[in-house]
């Protein structure tokens, strides 16, 4: 008997609460007919949530023009009643949102079709949103987790751990709780829809208010539960044909559903609305973000390409990646590198794909995968609070990737000043590698406050600087390895490198070390920046001491180096070092190379098999390869010919 009767209460129930749900609000719509005749924020949103609950579920009451739940189909008719009621009295100047209220009433009693509902529901919504008073928006959301420690303590015993609308407390409710991954419901449900359910609770269901919480908590509960539907998508890359770009503000996405946003804009898909949901944080950022940079610099150069005008296309597509997603590569590293080489590869592909005419749906196809993949970079990296072994990690290792070369090229020069009893030339290295540092932060602070220096140009500088470097380094190598012997080498002494010293070639040295330390400050000083936007203020301590540590190893390492290279017998010593100027000129040719096809300076063949190493300098394209062999064959045949 009490199976029977659950059963028959189950039967019943959502028929019953709808009835009673639906008298209680047209109760609190009449008594508000009484209390005010003006039209106010909390009387339009009400009505806005109530139009935009019959776009949403006027499905499940009628279909095919028949019929198929009592209760819903009272439901809509109710509340389609509230609305002209409503609308007749608080918005008697507004003839057209009385129009199609009185529209939606006599469809809704006809049992019109969806298709019919869904258009008048949005028409209705959009004329009420331009009467509406001014929304306050939030600034700012939550970090990723956050939020999902927000959600998870809140929601998912009802909603589900993921949003399914299956909590341990789901079999109990009646109506059950919304499932926020139905992506049907999701592209006619509007951000500001979910923040009033939220915010207000809905009355003769287990959905409480959240009031208690902030309102910034309450907005990032929204934007969150809003994004569940459109996740999956990110998964599956989007399989859409056409990446058109959308210009869509925070108060469009709030304000309008994906389906109501994609009429609005005249929108053939909803790839990029699906992807602001899923991924809302760039909505929120007033400075561009350098994904944000990234995708627009995408967008123009698909427009460029289908206008024939490859050159301009190509620039854009160049900006997309130095100017852009470049910068956040170090953090994406720590999240997720294969993603990130896969990100790079495809942008370096596209370029390669916007050198002729006809490519239109192979760029398009390229672009859509980027855009997806930049989407899933942005929810990683909004993740604003990474671990402090990850923060420690990657500004250590950024300093001693960047810093290594440069220690090497400088420390070489030291050494052999120092072999050369030399030691009062010293400081024209410490004016290279000092005046190097002032000069990149000069350079730095210009490029954010007085000037604009685009990526490219600064790959083209890093390229040539590394290029001239590499040049420099193996002509000294070369040099070095014929003075080798320890006779040769104090006959030359004698006779030349003191009149040399004193001819003024020491400026020379001053500026191989200004180059070798230059190219690597600048671009050092944007990877932590970039870095800092992930960090959380309390992090800074964790940030300085990654910093510090790298520091501190690369001092380790130099006086280790000065300190036994000095003690070496001349032969080893010139050697040694012979071995370490080709091994730099290697890696900085292929970096050289690399950062010219970067700024498309030098053309890009990629090679069959993708290799890349970055800490050599070796890159998956035959130009680098090809520099860097040429050096590696004559580096072994000048080695080879003194053991002869």
């Amino acid at each position: 008997m009490k199976t029977l009767h659950h059963n028959f209460l189950k039967l019943i129930q959502p028929t019953l609460q709808r009835f009673l749900h639906a008298g209680i609000i047209a109760l609190t719509f009449l008594w508000g007919n009484t209390v005010s005749a003006n039209t106010t924020d909390s009387d339009l949103r009400q009505l806005l949530q109530l139009t935009e609950y019959i776009g949403v579920d006027y499905p499940a009451a009628v279909k095919d023009g028949q019929v198929i739940d009592e209760g819903e189909y009272a439901e809509m008719c109710e509340f389609s009643d509230i609305i002209a009621t409503k609308t007749a009295t608080l918005l008697q100047q507004n003839k057209t949102i009385q129009r199609l209220s009185r529209q939606l009433k006599s469809a809704i009693k006809t049992r019109q079709s969806f298709k019919a509902i869904s258009q008048l529901t949005m028409d209705l919504k959009d004329q009420m949103l331009q009467t509406a008073p001014e929304l306050s928006l939030p600034e700012t959301l939550l970090s990723q987790q956050k939020i999902e420690r927000l959600y998870q303590s809140n929601c998912s015993d009802c909603h589900g751990k993921t949003g399914h609308g299956d909590g341990k407390l789901a079999n109990n409710m009646l109506p059950e709780p919304v499932d926020f991954t139905d992506k049907t419901r999701a592209m006619n449900r509007s951000i500001i829809g979910l923040f009033d359910v939220i915010n207000n609770g809905l009355e003769n269901t287990a959905m409480p208010s959240f009031k208690q919480l902030s309102p910034k908590q309450r907005w990032s509960l929204t934007f969150y539960v809003g994004s569940l539907a459109f996740e999956p998508d990110l998964k599956k890359k989007l399989k859409k044909q056409n990446t058109q770009a959308a210009d869509l503000a925070l108060n469009d996405v709030i304000m309008y559903s994906p389906n109501e946003l994609i009429r609005k804009k005249h929108l053939k898909n909803d790839y990029m609305i699906s992807s602001l949901r899923a991924s809302p944080y760039r909505l929120f950022s007033t400075d561009k973000s350098p994904l944000d940079i990234t995708r627009k610099q995408l967008q123009q150069s698909v427009i460029a390409y289908k206008k024939n005008n490859l050159a301009l296309a190509k620039k854009l597509a160049v900006s997309a990646y130095l100017d852009g997603f470049e910068l956040i590569e170090n953090n994406l590293d720590t999240r997720d590198k294969n993603l990130r080489k896969k990100i790079e590869s495809n942008l370096l592909n596209l370029r390669q794909n916007l050198n002729s005419t006809g490519n239109i749906q192979q760029i398009s196809n390229s672009t859509r995968i980027i855009f997806s993949d930049l989407t899933i970079a942005e929810k990683l990296l909004s993740q604003q609070s990474m671990s402090s072994v990850t923060l420690f990690s990657a500004s250590l290792i950024i300093l001693l990737r960047e810093g290594l070369e440069a220690l090497l090229v400088v420390l070489a020069l030291i050494t052999i000043l120092l072999k050369s009893n030399k030691k009062e030339a010293l400081k024209y290295v410490h004016y290279g590698w000092i005046s190097a540092l002032i000069a990149g932060i000069f350079t730095w602070f210009a490029a954010q406050q007085l000037i604009t220096i685009s990526g490219a140009s600064r790959e083209i500088m890093e390229g040539v600087a590394a290029l001239i470097a590499a040049v420099v380094l193996f002509y000294v190598g070369f040099w070095m390895h014929s003075k080798s012997n320890s006779s040769q080498w104090q006959k030359y002494i004698q006779k030349n490198i003191h009149n040399h010293l004193n001819a003024g070639t020491l400026w020379g040295i001053t500026a191989l070390a200004f180059i070798a330390v230059y190219r690597e400050v600048f671009e050092t000083v944007l990877f932590y920046e970039s870095l800092l936007t992930q960090t959380d203020s309390s992090q800074h301590f964790v940030f300085i001491s990654g910093f510090l540590s790298a520091v501190f190893i690369l001092a380790l390492i130099s006086w280790a180096l000065i300190k036994y290279s000095v003690k070496l017998p001349l032969a080893k010593f010139f050697s040694s070092t012979t071995i370490i100027l080709l091994a730099l000129s290697f890696v900085l040719a292929g970096k050289a190379i690399s950062a010219l096809q970067e700024a498309a300076i030098i053309s890009i063949t990629p090679l069959p098999v993708r290799i890349e190493i970055d800490w050599l300098g070796i890159y998956p394209t035959w130009q680098g390869i090809v520099i860097q062999l040429i050096i590696l064959l004559l580096s072994t045949t000048l080695l080879l010919r003194s053991k002869n």
